[in-house]
């Protein structure tokens, strides 16, 4: 692996969720709390897109444009860089936000939330399909996080940051089963996850400035010190999947670091897959 590289300015209060996708032109994450969707240009310039009170989480859509994780729901646009329409709800409760995302291979979207004031099992993750009907998934959540599946499909793995620890499920005719404890939490807060081409699950690890590399079978590959305590998450891209790219976070702190904010990347040796598109 390379060192660690700082690829934009600390332009975030809290970065999350990055994504890459072709269809936006390579990297993609949110300002969560301030409502943005940030793009990364190929001259390095990052252009934001205000999408409402929260911006969770960023998908692209299989006949283009994006879904994107709002405060209380979802929004779509048509177009890479198009304003999103918000759709209904998915709850009333003013006190709860949605906090992270993803699709699955069926092309569905896995919505997860939690309290604004991080009580314990008020949030929920959810699954839209691409007919807009919804499901509850897991009930009692606290801070629903990091979600990915298994380069064939047969597994997802999940962080709710309020157990500490990073759980697989199996996924068995489009439903996820038998949830168990993949890997403990080891110190610092599991929160946002990716799962590369051989199915090694990379999760950044916030309080204790950290990304870990498991392999499918919860042994630790690799553990990568970064220069912020708040490491949100990761995702793989590049032109060859190789570059991991670290969304960080100022919340919560008195004395931020000076990369606090920023995206880092780092260069590793196995690629990650195509982001999983919604089909709806």
């Amino acid at each position: 692996m390379s060192d660690v590289e700082q690829v934009t300015d600390p332009i975030a209060f809290h970065a999350e969720g990055p994504v890459w996708s072709p269809s936006w032109g390579g990297l993609r994450w949110v300002d969560m709390l301030a409502g943005d969707l940030l793009t990364l240009r190929a001259d390095g310039s990052v252009d934001r897109l205000h999408v409402g009170q929260v911006a969770a989480f960023v998908r692209p859509r299989v006949g283009g444009g994006y879904v994107v994780g709002v405060e209380r729901g979802l929004a779509l646009a048509d177009g890479p860089d198009d304003v999103p329409r918000h759709l209904p709800a998915l709850w009333t409760d003013p006190g709860v936000r949605m906090n992270e995302g993803a699709c699955d291979p069926q092309g569905r979207v896995y919505a997860g939330s939690m309290a604004y004031d991080k009580a314990e099992g008020a949030a929920t993750l959810y699954r839209v399909d691409p007919d807009g009907s919804v499901t509850t998934v897991l009930g009692s959540v606290t801070i629903s996080n990091g979600l990915d599946f298994s380069p064939d499909g047969t597994l997802a793995y999940y962080n709710d940051s309020g157990a500490g620890s990073t759980d697989v499920f199996d996924v068995v005719d489009g439903e996820l089963v038998r949830r168990r404890v993949f890997r403990e939490g080891d110190g610092g807060t599991p929160d946002g996850l990716t799962v590369d081409s051989a199915g090694n699950v990379w999760t950044a690890i916030n309080g204790a400035g950290l990304v870990r590399c498991l392999s499918p079978g919860g042994e630790l590959l690799a553990e990568v010190e970064l220069p912020v305590r708040g490491a949100t998450a990761c995702t793989l891209g590049g032109d060859d999947q190789r570059d991991l790219y670290v969304t960080t976070s100022r919340e919560g702190l008195e004395d931020p670091e000076p990369e606090a904010g920023s995206v880092l990347r780092l260069r590793v040796d196995v690629p990650g897959k195509p982001v999983l598109p919604f089909a709806g």
